[in-house]
């Protein structure tokens, strides 16, 4: 048979440019994951790869400060992990309530939907948290089986408190559920300090590995709740109880996953371990602390009240009068750094910068503020 040659590409070596990542995500991967994801490719049931397995659950463990068993990184997005919590943990016909202040809250909402809960809100103007009594509140009035909520908004840049939530869900017989997407591995976290019964994340922001994988981590209450369930979890591709069977002590197949990501993953929890979290936390504080007294220095102010603020990810308020989107594409095209815009309700209020994982560095933050000085 004849080749049809129109369609073949004479495409030239890749070469992509080389940008300082401070939006909303990716971020920039340190060289030593990016060495790690290169290393020599090996069977996803290779023992070699099985024994590496159980390094990554353990770090992840270390990460969120938990001792749950079932710590595991999902085969996808971060995205992937928020439809694994809630695929495993509703079942049709369950309340679900959902703190609403942002972006990635309005997804959990409509992913609980799909999944057949009757899904109930509480909400904040986006930028602001929630206080423990009008959650409380929600909690009565609806009773939910499961109270969702973002940890750290990306979108807004905010951080929401978590004191006393977790022992307010328990008196309820309600799962606590928290998106850590921005936070884990960046912000104060401890998942059973802090009572959280359920967690996922992403690997492409504070832990500075690219974008691929998901963490996820359900507490005994959450596995309880997932060994009740009287339904079968809508995902097949997702459920838990297949998946826990390959990252479990049996390591019966269930899809090949991704080894150059695992091996990326298990590099950069082994750069948190090594710089320790305390200290990681503190590195995120305070390099925060500097970009938000140099963007005062330049009159531009935060969206979000300091005492809320993630030191991950800042939203800076657009001035009146400028085009939201000239600044984020003159720093891209002269100087190679990347913010973000805004996201829903704040598309073209805000600009998004992220101080994450190895680019939460006082150099990084010099060089931004001079070329946003430049700019503006």
């Amino acid at each position: 048979m004849p080749v049809d040659d129109r369609h073949r590409l004479r495409p030239g070596p890749l070469e992509p440019p080389r940008r300082l990542l401070l939006g909303p995500g990716p971020s920039n991967a340190d060289p030593r994951v990016l060495a790690a994801l290169a290393r020599p490719l090996v069977g996803h049931l290779d023992p070699y790869f099985l024994a590496l397995m159980d390094e990554i659950q353990e770090l992840l463990r270390y990460a969120w400060q938990t001792d749950n068993p079932l710590t595991v990184p999902i085969s996808g997005t971060g995205t992937a992990g928020m439809e694994a919590a809630i695929a495993n943990l509703v079942e049709p016909g369950d309340g679900v309530l959902v703190a609403q202040n942002g972006y990635f809250s309005l997804r959990q909402a409509e992913m609980a939907r799909r999944y057949g809960a009757r899904v109930a809100t509480v909400e904040r103007p986006w930028g602001e948290v929630f206080e423990l009594d009008e959650l409380v509140a929600a909690l009565d009035e609806h009773r939910p089986a499961l109270l969702a909520l973002v940890h750290a908004e990306t979108s807004t840049g905010a951080c929401q408190p978590l004191a006393g939530l977790a022992a307010a869900c328990r008196e309820r017989d309600c799962l606590l559920l928290a998106d850590t997407v921005t936070s884990l591995g960046g912000v104060p976290l401890a998942l059973d300090a802090d009572g959280i019964d359920a967690a996922y994340s992403g690997t492409q922001k504070c832990l500075g590995c690219p974008p691929g994988l998901a963490p996820l981590s359900f507490g005994p209450r959450a596995v309880e709740r997932l060994e009740r369930r009287t339904a079968p979890v809508g995902s097949w591709y997702l459920d838990l109880s297949l998946l826990a069977g390959y990252w479990g002590g049996g390591r019966s197949y269930h899809h090949t996953a991704p080894i150059s990501m695992n091996y990326g993953l298990r590099e950069a929890l082994r750069l948190v371990a090594e710089e320790g979290l305390e200290a990681r936390w503190r590195r995120h504080r305070d390099n925060a602390e500097r970009l938000w007294a140099g963007l005062s220095e330049l009159g531009l102010d935060c969206w979000v009240a300091a005492e809320h603020r993630l030191p991950t990810l800042t939203t800076v308020r657009v001035p009146d009068g400028l085009d939201p989107k000239q600044v984020p594409a003159r720093l891209l095209a002269e100087h190679d750094i990347e913010i973000g815009g805004g996201l829903g309700e704040l598309a073209g209020k805000v600009w998004r910068i992220g101080l994450m994982g190895t680019n939460s560095r006082p150099d990084v933050v010099a060089r931004l503020l001079a070329a946003l000085a430049r700019v503006l």
